[in-house]
C-alpha cells in the first residue's frame, strides 16, 4: 500500500500538540497587547501596528494550516529548489533592496515590506535536515556539505549587512551538526578558531556595529547616542517592579524615551507595564514552547524530522535569548525580533511556518508513519 503523503484533517485534530499550539497563540496575543501599548497612537485603524500584526497573524494562521495538511516531508524534498530561490532573492536584494537601519535587507512593495532573511531561516532548516540526513557530518565530506550550503546564505546576509541574522544562521548550523553527530573535536576546534579570529573580524565591522559592541560594554561612553537605547531599555525594565505600572500605563515608550518600542524593545515595554510577574509568565510560555518542540525531536523516528526540529529550536531559542538579553542590557543590540511577540510580518510568518513544520513532525510521528 502506498504511504500517504499528506495528513488528513482528522489526523491533524487528533494528533496536534495542543500545548505547543496554545503557548504559541498566548505569546502572539500578549505580543499584540504589547504592540498596541507601544504604538504612538491608540486609534484602531488599518495603519496601526497592532491591526497590521493581527492581519499578518491571520495570514500566518492560514499558511500554518496549509503546511500541516501538506506535511514537513514534502518541504524537505523541495529543499534544493527552495535554497536556489532563496539565494536568488538574496542576490536581487543586494541590487535593489530597501535600506533601513544600515542594512539592505528588505523588499519594499509600498504597502508592505518583506525581509527574505526571515523565510531564509526556514529554508536553511530544511536544507540542513536534508543534507545532514543524506550525508551525515561524521567526516570532512559531510561537514563540508552542510557548512558550504549554510555558508553561502550567511555570506550573502553579511553583505547586506545583517549581523544579527547571520548569527542566527550560524547557531542553526552548529545545532544541526551536533544533532547529526558531528565530531566534538571538529566543533570545538571550529569554535576556538572563530574566537581567535574575532580581533581580525573587528576590522570588517561597520562603524555602527562597532559602536553597538562598545556601548554594550559601557553605555555611558555615548549616553545620548549609541548608548541611549541600552540605557532607556534598562530603565523601562527596572521601573516595572514586581507587578508593573499596568497596561497602557508605561511611560518610556509613550514619551518616546524608548526607541523602536514595538519591535526591537517590545520586551522592555511589556516589562514596564507588567513587571516581574508578567515577564515570568512570558518566559514560562517560551520555555513550554521550546520544551514541546524538543519533545517532538526526541520522539520522532525520522532523522530528517529530528534535524529539522533541531535547527528550528536553535533559531527560536537564540532569538528569544538575544532579544530579551538585549532589552536587559545583558547582550549587544542586534535588532533581532522576539519570536511571536515583536511587530513584523516577515518574522511572524516565518515563525508560524517553522512551528507548523514542527507540529507536522509531531503528527506524522503519532500517526506511526515513522
Amino acid at each position: 500500500m502506498a504511504e500517504r503523503s499528506v495528513s488528513s484533517w482528522r489526523d491533524i485534530r487528533s494528533n496536534i500538540d495542543l500545548i505547543m499550539l496554545i503557548s504559541s497563540v498566548a505569546l502572539f496575543l500578549l505580543g499584540i497587547a504589547a504592540i498596541y501599548s507601544a504604538s504612538p497612537t491608540k486609534a484602531v485603524t488599518l495603519s496601526s501596528y497592532a491591526v497590521r500584526q493581527l492581519m499578518w497573524g491571520g495570514i500566518s494562521a492560514v499558511v500554518y494550516i496549509v503546511i500541516l495538511r501538506i506535511g514537513y516531508r514534502k518541504f524537505i524534498d523541495l529543499a534544493g529548489p527552495l535554497f536556489l530561490l532563496m539565494v536568488f532573492l538574496f542576490v536581487v536584494l543586494l541590487a535593489i533592496g530597501y535600506t533601513t537601519k544600515g542594512a539592505q535587507s528588505w523588499f519594499n512593495f509600498g504597502i508592505m515590506r518583506f525581509q527574505p532573511s526571515e523565510i531564509g531561516k526556514v529554508v536553511l532548516a530544511l536544507v540542513l535536515a536534508q543534507i545532514c540526513s543524506k550525508t551525515p557530518p561524521t567526516d570532512i565530506r559531510g561537514i563540508s556539505a552542510a557548512v558550504g550550503f549554510a555558508g553561502i546564505m550567511i555570506v550573502l546576509i553579511l553583505l547586506q549587512p545583517d549581523l544579527g541574522s547571520s548569527l542566527v544562521y550560524s547557531v542553526m548550523l552548529f545545532a544541526v551538526l551536533i544533532a547529526a553527530g558531528a565530531p566534538v573535536k571538529f566543533l570545538s576546534g571550529t569554535v576556538i578558531s572563530l574566537l581567535a579570529m574575532l580581533p581580525a573580524a573587528w576590522a570588517f565591522l561597520k562603524p555602527y556595529q562597532k559602536m553597538r559592541l562598545l556601548v554594550f560594554l559601557d553605555p555611558t561612553i555615548d549616553p545620548q547616542g549609541a548608548g541611549y537605547n541600552v540605557i532607556q531599555s534598562r530603565i523601562a525594565v527596572g521601573s516595572g517592579g514586581l507587578f508593573g505600572k499596568g497596561f497602557l500605563h508605561g511611560t518610556q515608550g509613550k514619551l518616546h524615551f524608548l526607541p523602536e518600542p514595538h519591535t526591537d524593545f517590545i520586551f522592555s515595554v511589556f516589562s514596564e507595564e507588567f513587571g516581574f510577574i508578567g515577564c515570568s509568565v512570558v518566559l514560562l510560555l517560551f520555555t513550554v514552547l521550546l520544551l514541546r518542540m524538543l519533545n517532538a525531536a526526541y520522539y520522532t523516528r525520522d532523522n530528517r524530522g529530528k534535524l529539522l526540529v533541531a535547527g528550528i529550536v536553535a533559531w527560536i531559542w537564540f532569538q528569544i535569548t538575544e532579544s530579551i538579553g538585549m532589552s536587559m542590557g545583558l547582550l549587544p543590540i542586534t535588532g533581532l525580533p522576539l519570536p511571536l511577540f515583536s511587530y513584523g510580518g516577515s518574522s511572524l510568518l516565518a515563525v508560524a511556518i517553522a512551528l507548523a513544520l514542527v507540529q507536522s513532525v509531531v503528527i506524522v510521528s503519532k500517526e506511526g508513519r515513522f
